[in-house]
């Protein structure tokens, strides 16, 4: 063997130095899939956003929207915190719902932030990490979850959210490539 020659490998070796462990990701496919789900799971927080601001009649009917004065936060919340729910955080989710309307404006902030940044892919790691915490919150109201004892969508979309941030699904069907040569690959702002 001639110095500084490589040794020999099987043909699997080889194949596994020669691609990378994210080959699927790196698919067209496989990235349109990602840009898809990271486009779904913002337009979940958009929908919910407007849904509550104006009322579409879904899980908010005009008559209680935010611009009819009602109160975002206070349905859910308020079940959340009667005893009759047995949710072991109910004293945690009691002092933001006696916070009132602030709890309201930082719940709407986050709704409408997380679903632009997320849906778009810009700013896409803070807000898919304050989407994640969002998620947290609504899976810890949710106590006690009904049918699983433990999974709901809350929990799904947290660790979908984490991990569209941690592949840098941002790239895929968004605004993504644009901002991070706009801030020069800053992690901060990406």
């Amino acid at each position: 063997m001639a110095s500084g020659s490589a040794l020999p490998t099987t043909s699997s070796t080889a194949d596994l130095r020669e691609r990378p462990a994210a080959d699927d990701v790196r698919s067209g496919l496989g990235r349109s899939l990602l840009g898809v789900v990271r486009i779904l799971v913002g337009f979940e927080f958009l929908w919910a956003f407007f849904d509550k601001l104006i009322g579409l009649g879904f899980s908010t009917p005009a008559e209680r929207s935010w611009l009819n004065g009602g109160a975002p936060t206070a349905g859910y919340l308020g079940g959340v915190v009667d005893p009759a729910t047995g949710n072991p955080f109910a004293g945690f989710f009691r002092f933001w719902l006696e916070l009132g309307p602030m709890t309201d404006w930082l719940f709407m902030l986050g709704l409408l932030g997380v679903g632009l940044t997320v849906t778009f892919g810009f700013l896409h790691r803070f807000g898919a990490l304050a989407g994640a915490a969002m998620m947290l919150l609504m899976w810890l109201a949710s106590f006690p979850i009904a049918p699983n004892p433990f999974v709901d969508y809350h929990l799904v979309d947290l660790f979908l959210l984490l991990a569209l941030a941690a592949i840098g699904a941002d790239r895929f069907l968004g605004l993504g490539g644009l901002w991070r040569r706009l801030v020069r690959g800053n992690p901060v702002l990406i």
